[in-house]
């Protein structure tokens, strides 16, 4: 195989030799695994499982925290950690187990051995770990390329990505509230962390394996969901799948008219016969986006009896995020196929996690016992519909289920799926102690319909009107990793409360943590009438003033228009350009609090707007600041006693 040395990458990109070469390499790979399945290489007759474990790194404030290089350091090489793409993050990987008898409990108990080893590290430099979909204390100054893990293969994938999105990532994601932001990188994929499940299938089954894999996403989705929050906004039940697909489409937005495919996707079709369709197909719709030096003629090791690693493709197909990747491994020198499930969001609890997956993994085996073809009972645009109707909506989703049968989620995985899931352990003699374990979490959680995203929901709305957003976000972080540590499932937890971060302080050291964002505004012609009806109704004393692009033009105070009305001033026929002020001071969502006060004392203001990106997303006021004083006064007060 010729190696890649010695050609330069131009501007991130493989250049055209090594595109090449690099393509050779993946269509000689997908010739070899041609020739292993047509020669039955592959390890059969057992049924394994594997688990990889995403976490976020947390600081004394309950917000992402920027020491995985060190947190590793801590862990003294333990093979069992890797890195993610943020320095914020940590995957830890269990072994294999072999589906039966006590396996489950085994992977579990490794589970939260890990995760344990991980809290421990990380406690000698007040690191804390939280296992969640998506942090709620993630704010945008988190997701620079500073906060990138300093990987060359990061970073060129983030090169070449943002070279073909032209620069900007924008994200548009709506829910109860609505998520509008632009950024610079693929680092918003650092939002999400999952709980990636494998399970080990047979060359010959894999097809009809892979095809269910797809149908159980949408059930698999509503009763995991743990990701409804981001940037303080109440998004989908997990917010995880319109965000990562967003995070690294590669496709421009130019092009309307011509149909492309998303680097992070459900999928396009049923599989037929093999997993070379899958393969292939990514192979013809995605060029490949990073290299590697390559010394492997797979089909010069095949001819010696040895097992090629098949680099290339195994490299390729990880930068494809189906939501079920096919996969191809080696283990003691045999080859094996499996499917890794990516629908489930880290968390809530390890329990919650090993239920999720237990349930997957019965489903899977007992419906590939006793469907011979679901592709005949339902349309695959009908299963891709489903799994983002139950992204959307969770466990109360309704789904257009086998031969066009309308049914609640709720009800199909209580009187049908989860029945099967049990009898699908019990196929292949899962110890009847797990499966009542952990079937029972699935069934306590559905009952209730206390999954994750609704706990995380039911919490923020109970604390709105007596928080600001960063104080409730750090409230359901802190909450989360307490009740964590105590091994609960998430159907049993109570709500979160805001005395539970310790942390008052540190919720307003930067402005963007307690700004207002629900902002009335006027523009530069509107009538002064409006204004001070405005400010009467709402009961406020600083308007923004913007133009139709949400650029900050000026800002009029309720003393100005006291002064204008107090001197007979017509309100209905004047506009309020004439009253407002122009130049303004403004402030960046991450300034800090101090700076700020600061500013405002110097300056002898009331407020002062926030930009973002030239466009206003906030405003503090001097009210804001009393209220904090007040605030931390009674708590050191409280201290006191």
């Amino acid at each position: 195989m010729t190696s890649t040395r010695e050609h330069k990458d131009v501007d991130g990109k493989l250049d055209g030799q090594r595109q090449r070469d690099f393509t050779g390499a993946i269509l000689a790979d997908i010739r070899a695994l041609e020739r292993m399945l047509a020669e039955g290489r592959f390890e059969t007759g057992v049924t394994r499982i594997g688990a990889e474990q995403e976490m976020f790194l947390l600081d004394e404030t309950w917000a992402p925290k920027r020491g995985v290089l060190q947190l590793l350091e801590k862990l003294k090489g333990d093979p069992h950690f890797t890195t993610e793409l943020g320095q914020f993050q940590l995957e830890a990987n269990c072994d294999p187990q072999i589906l039966k008898d006590d396996g489950l409990s085994k992977m579990h108990a490794q589970l939260d051995e890990l995760v344990d080893k991980a809290r421990k590290a990380g406690a000698l430099d007040g690191t804390q770990i939280a296992l969640m979909g998506i942090l709620p204390t993630m704010r945008k100054s988190d997701l620079s390329l500073e906060g990138m893990v300093p990987s060359a293969r990061y970073l060129q994938l983030n090169k070449i990505v943002t070279a073909m999105r032209g620069g900007t990532f924008d994200f548009s994601i709506k829910g109860l509230d609505e998520l509008i932001i632009s950024h610079d990188s693929v680092m918003l994929e650092a939002c999400n962390s999952s709980f990636q499940f494998h399970l080990q299938v047979s060359p010959a089954e894999f097809a009809k394996m892979y095809n269910l894999s797809q149908l159980l996403a949408a059930p698999i989705m509503a009763v995991s969901a743990n990701s409804p929050i981001v940037f303080g906004r109440r998004l989908w039940a997990e917010t995880r799948i319109a965000l990562f697909r967003q995070a690294v489409d590669t496709r421009s937005h130019t092009h309307h008219i011509r149909e492309t495919e998303a680097r992070v996707s459900f999928g396009t079709r049923w599989v037929k016969n093999s997993i070379l369709e899958i393969f292939k197909e990514d192979v013809s719709r995605f060029r490949a986006l990073v290299g590697t030096d390559l010394d492997e003629d797979p089909i010069a090791v095949l001819d010696r009896g040895e097992i090629p690693q098949l680099k290339a493709l195994r490299l390729h197909n990880g930068t494809i995020y189906r939501w079920n990747r096919a996969c191809f491994g080696v283990t003691d020198g045999k080859p094996h196929l499996r499917i890794e499930n990516r629908v489930m969001p880290a968390g809530p609890s390890t329990i919650d996690e090993m239920a999720n997956g237990a349930f997957w993994a019965g489903l899977m085996v007992e419906m590939a016992a006793r469907e011979a073809d679901i592709t005949q009972r339902i349309d695959f645009d009908q299963a891709g519909a489903n799994f983002y109707v139950a992204a959307r909506e969770g466990i109360t989703s309704t789904f257009t289920w086998l031969d066009g049968e309308d049914i609640p989620a709720r009800t199909l995985i209580l009187d049908r799926l989860l029945p099967m899931a049990i009898q699908g352990l019990r196929r292949q003699h899962v110890a009847d102690a797990d499966i009542e374990k952990y079937m029972s979490v699935i069934q306590e959680r559905v009952k209730t319909a206390r999954t994750g995203a609704r706990w995380q929901l039911s919490s923020w709305n109970s604390l709105r009107d007596r928080s600001t957003p960063g104080e409730r976000s750090t409230a359901l972080v802190a909450a989360t990793v307490s009740r964590q540590q105590t091994g609960r499932p998430v159907a049993e937890w109570e709500r979160a409360r805001l005395d539970e971060s310790k942390a008052t302080a540190t919720n307003y050291l930067r402005v963007e943590q307690y700004m207002t964002t629900d902002l009335f505004t006027v523009h530069a012609d509107d009538a002064v009438e409006m204004v001070a009806n405005l400010m009467t109704w709402e009961r406020i004393r600083h308007v923004p003033v913007e133009d139709g692009e949400h650029r900050l033009a000026g800002v009029i105070t309720h003393r100005a228009v006291l002064r204008f009305l107090m001197s007979g001033g017509n309100p209905r026929r004047t506009p309020v350009s004439e009253l407002m002020k122009k130049e303004v001071t403004t402030v960046a969502p991450e300034t800090p609090t101090v700076e700020a006060l600061q500013l405002m004392r110097k300056l002898k203001v009331g407020c002062l707007p926030v930009i973002l990106d030239g466009r206003l997303v906030g405003i503090v006021t001097e009210e804001d600041f009393m209220e904090i004083a007040s605030k931390l006064l009674e708590e050191r007060l409280t201290a006191g006693k």
